[in-house]
């Protein structure tokens, strides 16, 4: 019976192999070497808002009339819960303090809580990543905060799913630098 179920098993994935399954990317976090302060001990990283194309889970870019050009490469984790998870990664290495994205997992509650909320978050093939939206920083009876961001990374349009890949992670990276030096402080 075990050697039936290995057949069937090793016949699946034979099938799905010649049926063209996608391949999927994973995002590689970029190094980070530096350190930035922030005013907070710790920080609830809220679920990410990101635009529909975005949130997709085919990796795209935008042609210069606009249009979305998707490839057959998908990405290995669902966008929005990556992104957050890459998000409160990078702000927990710049900050060397304790953050975490949502669910908060700690018995103590964050003493600040980010939302993060993208209107762009797209590849050009013009070789430009770009990501624009706004975030806004909760804090418990003190002075809350918010801001615009727009930031840009060159990449290589003709590499691939890996180029882009590469490109959001640095992006990400980028746009947790802005959020500590900007609205953490």
């Amino acid at each position: 019976m075990k050697l039936i179920k290995s057949f069937a098993a090793a016949a699946a994935l034979a099938f799905l192999a010649a049926c063209g399954a996608p391949d999927r990317i994973a995002v590689q976090p970029p190094v980070i070497s530096e350190t930035v302060r922030i005013g907070f001990s710790s920080v609830e990283v809220k679920d990410v808002s990101l635009p529909s194309y975005a949130s997709a889970d085919e990796v795209a870019q935008q042609a210069p009339d606009g249009s979305l050009v998707t490839s057959k490469v998908l990405w290995a984790d669902a966008p929005e819960r990556a992104i957050g998870l890459e998000l409160s990664r990078n702000l927990a290495k710049l900050t060397k303090r304790r953050v975490a994205s949502e669910p908060w997992p700690f018995e103590e509650d964050a003493a600040a809580t980010l939302d993060v909320r993208f209107t762009d978050l797209i590849a050009g093939t013009d070789g430009v990543f770009r990501a624009t939206g706004q975030y806004f920083v909760g804090v418990y009876e003190a002075r809350e905060r918010s801001g615009l961001f727009e930031l840009n990374v060159q990449y290589d349009a003709d590499g691939g799913a890996a180029a882009i890949a590469r490109a959001r992670g640095q992006i990400v990276l980028d746009l947790a630098k802005y959020v500590a030096r900007n609205g953490l402080r």
